[in-house]
């Protein structure tokens, strides 16, 4: 019997290497000989680098880049992977994500995605000309601006001053100098994982759906939408680009766009490119049972969480898939569309969320004796 496990973290308990650990332990103690598997996954969220460096054997880098509040000037540590001596993988969330943000300082008119341009330029000196970023989790809605200054572009005013990259400067644009961007960048291929289909403006575009979470008041969404419909405007007056049209221009406030416009970047969902990356289908073959899960399970693992591409994956080769959740939640029947057998929850007993984190552990390992458990019954009943 060989089984495969591949489950996401289960953010604040649980890291996606634990969840193999203790599945480990307790597939081998009820079916003593049994191989297994186990490779960490993650949907381009938070824990991307981590699996992709765990499965594919590379290495951290850590480089020294500026805090999302970029006027502050203060520096902090921020790391990403390198594969196979050419490939960078990037979490832009290392570097200008919401939660290096104190809650009382958080306001997209004041952040920049800077620190994430200085880790791609990182990645160049390193020699990485295949770089993949993934851009979720931000503290930012300055339309990749601050980004792609890192990288040697400039955002003018109408008075031809170089503006600083951040929110509030959205409306201010009125030159986009591209001469000075790193020459190193056209030899290199972009990758952006990123789920998120919001276009730049308008009720489903990057400020209006995103800004709020990020410290934004109303009065500040306002602002940020019109400087944000001024930069749409401006960059499709320039090179002919409607990013209204574009699927994932409103990913981290923006970030998505700059990235598609001025670095040709080709979009790709998250769990899928790491799939890729870790050449999950070669680890399938030979496989009787996969089992996958995450925190919580409910209607939004459809939408290219990592349990939706497990399952997917796993149902291509007809190998059954299992889901081991920390919670299941509204909606979480739909995941069994896509190649998922069935579900089982952590929580023997009612318990609160944080009850359940602390002791997540022993609630996922006798979870996962009992589903092993449940298999088993089943082999010997199909025997008979």
């Amino acid at each position: 019997m060989k089984f495969l496990f591949a489950s996401d973290s289960f953010k604040g308990s649980l890291t996606s290497a634990q969840t193999i650990e203790l599945l480990t332990k307790a597939a081998r103690q009820v079916f003593p000989d049994c191989e297994c598997c186990g490779i960490p996954v993650a949907d381009g969220g938070e824990g991307t680098v981590d699996a992709v460096i765990d499965a594919k054997g590379g290495r951290m880098v850590f480089a020294e880049v500026h805090h999302p509040l970029i006027n502050e000037m203060k520096k902090i540590q921020a790391a990403y992977g390198i594969i196979d001596g050419n490939r960078a993988i990037i979490e832009m969330s290392a570097a200008s994500g919401l939660t290096l943000v104190p809650e009382s300082k958080r306001n997209p008119l004041f952040t920049s995605t800077f620190g994430t341009g200085e880790l791609i330029l990182d990645a160049l000196n390193q020699g990485c000309r295949n770089i993949t970023v993934a851009i979720g989790g931000s503290a930012t809605n300055d339309g990749g601006m601050g980004c792609m200054k890192a990288l040697g572009l400039k955002f003018l005013s109408a008075d031809g001053k170089e503006l600083s990259g951040v929110g509030s400067d959205l409306a201010s644009v009125c030159t986009i100098d591209t001469s000075g961007s790193d020459r190193r960048i056209k030899d290199c291929r972009f990758t952006v994982m990123c789920d998120v289909k919001n276009p730049l403006c308008g009720e489903k575009g990057a400020t209006r759906t995103f800004a709020r979470q990020k410290g934004a008041s109303e009065k500040d969404v306002e602002q940020l939408e019109a400087g944000m419909m001024h930069y749409r405007d401006l960059i499709h007056s320039l090179y002919g680009i409607n990013c209204d049209t574009m699927e994932g221009a409103g990913a981290a406030g923006g970030l998505g766009a700059a990235l598609k416009v001025f670095l040709h970047a080709e979009m790709k969902s998250g769990i899928e490119t790491v799939l890729e990356l870790i050449d999950f289908d070669e680890k399938l073959h030979g496989t009787d049972l996969v089992i996958t899960g995450e925190g919580c399970t409910d209607s939004q693992s459809v939408c290219g969480k990592v349990m939706q591409g497990v399952g997917t994956h796993a149902k291509k080769y007809g190998i059954p898939c299992i889901g081991l959740s920390g919670s299941l939640g509204e909606g979480a029947d739909k995941i069994l569309d896509f190649g998922i057998h069935s579900l089982h929850s952590i929580i023997n007993k009612p318990m609160t969320l944080s009850e359940a984190m602390n002791n997540a552990e022993t609630l996922y390992y006798d979870a996962a004796i009992r589903l092993f458990r449940t298999v088993k019954v089943g082999m010997e009943t199909s025997i008979r």
